[in-house]
């Protein structure tokens, strides 16, 4: 409900979703959920449906989407609540199709400017490179996810667990899991400064409500 701009996060993934297609949407909710439902209440008013999943113990990403399970359909998409998305939804879910995928990963590109000189010593300690601040990429998980219900079958039932150990599991047990590059945006509002970022950015887009 952190409000980004001049509405709250969940406002932006709604409406992403919305925008691509999804209509149905359950909401996982756990301490001070009530204040979700008040706002959001059965989705009528942003024009989609919207069930919820309550929880009153810490559940972990993954024991919360366990959680959900009587109300997903037999393949779903899975968000984060703290991450505001921009990319080709549509692209992922046929992705995930032509793979057969048990899972399918949002992946996007992240650099990152660092912030000291990396040196690279031989193993007699003579330097053999200085990289001032290099910028370094990586492909990380946006948080996004396409799932076949049976995902769900590695995710104990009432315990607190998480994406990663799910995921894992799978792996273990040779499951058909994909990741895919998208081009796109990816706002996670996991700090202050990460907040700020984005509430600037789209009160520049929207106007903030005062």
């Amino acid at each position: 409900m952190l409000p980004v701009g001049h509405r709250p996060i969940l406002e932006h993934i709604i409406e992403w979703l919305k925008d691509n297609g999804i209509t149905n949407m359950v909401i996982s909710t756990g301490y001070l959920g009530r204040a979700i439902e008040e706002h959001f209440r059965a989705g009528s008013e942003f024009g989609v449906k919207i069930e919820y999943a309550r929880s009153n113990n810490p559940l972990g990403i993954a024991g919360q989407l366990r959680n959900a399970k009587s109300k997903l359909g037999e393949r779903f998409v899975c968000l984060y609540g703290d991450a505001i998305l921009d990319f080709d939804l549509r692209k992922l879910l046929a992705f995930h199709e032509a793979k057969r995928a048990l899972l399918t990963m949002a992946v996007m590109t992240h650099t990152i400017q660092g912030k000291y000189g990396v040196m690279e010593l031989a193993k007699d300690g003579q330097i053999e490179k200085w990289k001032e601040k290099p910028v370094i990429e990586s492909d990380i998980n946006v948080g996004c996810y396409v799932m076949e219900k049976r995902y769900m079958d590695y995710i104990p039932a009432g315990s607190t667990y998480g994406m990663k150990e799910a995921f894992e599991e799978a792996m273990r047990k040779h499951e058909r899991l994909f990741g895919l590059k998208l081009e796109g945006s990816f706002r996670d509002i996991g700090d202050r400064a990460a907040y700020k970022e984005a509430d600037d950015h789209y009160s520049k887009l929207y106007g903030r409500v005062t």
